[in-house]
């Protein structure tokens, strides 16, 4: 841990140093065929992009210093610069954060998870519920915070292994949990699961929503995507990327019994500790359903009345997905929680501080840096550089592979919020240059970026099983990196090549 701790001392000092170092180099040094804007465009954003991965300072502060330099340095008005902190994507994910509030306050999202733990199938075999974490981890985390998922599953993981510890001991074996193949791959399984669970819904993860606002603002020509359509490709990603960390895990940490004496009544604890479903909960299932049923029902109206048609306009301007989430997430404080205390569902004090107000200042910081580098023409520029090193006109299934594999490997180093804003406007800026669609791209980054499974700072999840001390992080590294290459080559790319083209037609 004290390797850590000086690691990450050495990386903020040297980013602290580094970032105005190269600003200032940059903004000096003579560059030809790039106007002065984005010239300085260029200064600012390398900055930002070492702040954002070597964290001198927290990212949301970054992600607010760069558009406030753009203003200070006259690159842009300060409306140009911050009306991306109004763009309707934040709205969207404040909804969703609503939504994952309430359940998290209600406690519906421990009844989801419980509940799937609890089930028959499951019994005390060691296989089935290395499966069930799994499988709860990863729809949980499709719509509320893998961090929220990872800290719910954490405990119960825990008290899975202490169970089969207590068996050994009472057989006369003693096995240590920190040298243990089975308490290794359950951690890691409870993690992979969380960042798995993300990429299903368009509020999944932080990645999903950054690349749709980045799409509407800087491929406005390019086709909507739509929280349905998205859903057809991000169940199918997230159904192969859960069966490849499953059998990767389990053949790398299987466990030695076939029963874990215990686990039955340690879950049932668990579920009976829930009581009877309360008004809240049913309330907060209302709320969600609303939202949800609004998702999709535009492609559902699309086919039956067309994709032009009056209703669908009517429809579109009414009840963008940003409002049906705002009004999903607004029901809470009006629909009854306590009904004997007279408290709604979701209080005011508990959805404030529920609200990843960071995130959402890391999605407004973004999205204006990303704006300004294609207004400055910088994103252009940058485009026109990479179609020249790929050889001019390279293959579209080479370009998006190119940026997907950048986007894993930048997002195993720093947060992957932060990568996705970085290499989120280069990749959109040179589809376009190339003649390309942007979307596949798009996706592709964003998919790729759920994939950092090899170090505790790729996500949240993973430091937090990591610091169970059951994860040594040479098992971490090396079960990561298998992951890791086969989900994008054998996942991820044929899966935007392929699915997402034929949905977007």
């Amino acid at each position: 841990m004290n390797e850590k701790k000086n690691f990450e001392q050495l990386r903020k000092m040297t980013g602290a140093v580094l970032g105005p170092l190269c600003a200032i180099v940059i903004w000096l040094m003579p560059i030809e065929g790039i106007s002065e804007s984005a010239h300085h465009m260029l200064a600012v954003m390398s900055l930002v992009a070492i702040w954002w991965i070597t964290e001198p300072v927290a990212i949301p502060v970054t992600s607010l210093l760069g558009p406030t330099l753009c203003v200070v340095l006259g690159i842009a008005s300060m409306k140009d610069a911050f009306e991306q902190f109004a763009n309707p994507m934040i709205f969207l994910f404040l909804g969703g954060f609503l939504l994952a509030k309430g359940m998290m306050v209600n406690g519906l999202d421990k009844r989801i998870a419980y509940g799937i733990m609890s089930m028959k199938w499951v019994g005390d075999s060691p296989r089935k519920i290395f499966l069930a974490i799994g499988l709860a981890c990863m729809l949980c985390s499709g719509w509320i915070s893998n961090t929220a998922t990872a800290a719910m599953m954490f405990p119960i993981s825990l008290g899975l292994l202490e169970a089969i510890r207590e068996m050994m001991a009472a057989n006369g074996k003693t096995i240590d949990l920190a040298n243990y193949k089975y308490a290794t791959g359950l951690m890691l399984m409870t993690a992979y699961a969380c960042s798995i669970g993300g990429v299903m819904t368009p509020i999944g993860t932080p990645p999903n929503i950054i690349m749709l606002g980045f799409l509407d603002q800087l491929a406005p020509d390019a086709p909507t995507v739509s929280f349905f359509q998205w859903m057809i490709w991000g169940i199918v990603a997230m159904v192969c990327y859960f069966v490849l960390a499953y059998v990767v895990l389990w053949r790398m940490f299987p466990a030695d019994v076939k029963h874990i004496e215990g686990a039955r009544e340690f879950i049932r604890n668990y579920v009976n500790s829930l009581g009877k479903w309360t008004v809240a909960q049913k309330n907060t299932i209302l709320a969600f359903s609303v939202a949800f049923v609004l998702w999709v029902a535009p492609s559902v109206l699309s086919i039956v009345y067309g994709a032009h048609s009056d209703v669908m306009k009517f429809y579109d301007s009414h009840f963008p997905e940003a409002i049906a989430a705002m009004v999903g997430g607004l029901l809470l404080f009006f629909l009854p929680g306590d009904t004997k205390k007279g408290e709604m569902a979701l209080s005011w004090k508990d959805g404030v501080e529920g609200i990843e107000w960071g995130t959402l200042l890391l999605f407004g910081g973004g999205l204006a840096m990303g704006a300004l580098m294609y207004t400055t023409g910088l994103s252009a520029w940058i485009g026109t550089g990479i179609k020249e090193f790929l050889g001019g006109h390279p293959s579209e299934w080479v370009f998006v592979g190119v940026f997907c594999v950048a986007a894993l490997i930048l997002s195993e180093l720093t947060s992957h919020t932060a990568s996705t804003n970085l290499i989120a406007p280069i990749a959109i800026g040179a589809a376009l240059s190339l003649g390309f669609s942007p979307i596949p791209v798009a996706i592709g980054i964003a998919l790729s970026s759920s994939l950092g499974f090899m170090m505790p700072v790729s996500t949240p999840p993973n430091a937090i099983v990591y610091a169970s001390g059951y994860v040594p992080i040479t098992k971490m590294i090396k079960s990561g990196v298998i992951i890791d290459i086969i989900g994008i080559t054998v996942v991820t790319i044929p899966v935007v090549m392929l699915l997402v083209k034929w949905v977007m037609g």
